[in-house]
């Protein structure tokens, strides 16, 4: 594997790991130490890469990523998912109305139910999200 490549994996790895914590059912303020540890853990293997241009772009974009956590909160996630689900409901809509619109009673049935499920999925996701003391 090439420097570049390994550094790609490197990076999704660490993007990985992010959100593994941030789901993961533990306290905000647990959940972000423990990223703040992952992210130094980081850092350091940068470091070890020998490239500098690598290490540089490497650095910024651990940077960045640091500066999205610090403006990530429950609130902005929970819009964002509430504007999702408004999306998926919408284009469930319009899939039970090209049902009717065809006449087909097993597809409008079978749109229904894709759409309830999208429903059902997006409003846990969303009890969820509350629920998550940050």
């Amino acid at each position: 594997m090439s420097k570049k490549g390994a550094g790609k994996f490197v990076l999704g790895a660490a993007v990985g790991a992010g959100l593994g914590l941030l789901f993961a059912p533990k306290k905000g303020k647990d959940l972000r130490a423990d990223l703040k540890n992952k992210i130094d853990e980081l850092v350091n293997q940068v470091k070890e890469i020998d490239p500098e241009d690598l290490k540089a772009e490497f650095d910024k974009k651990v940077a960045e990523i640091k500066e999205e956590l610090e403006d990530l909160d429950k609130e902005k996630v929970l819009k964002i998912a509430k504007k999702k689900g408004n999306e998926i409901k919408k284009k469930a809509d319009e899939l039970v109305d090209l049902a009717v619109a065809k006449g087909t009673p097993v597809l409008k049935k079978a749109a229904e139910d894709v759409r309830d499920k999208a429903v059902e999925v997006t409003k846990d996701v969303q009890k969820k999200l509350e629920a998550i003391e940050i």
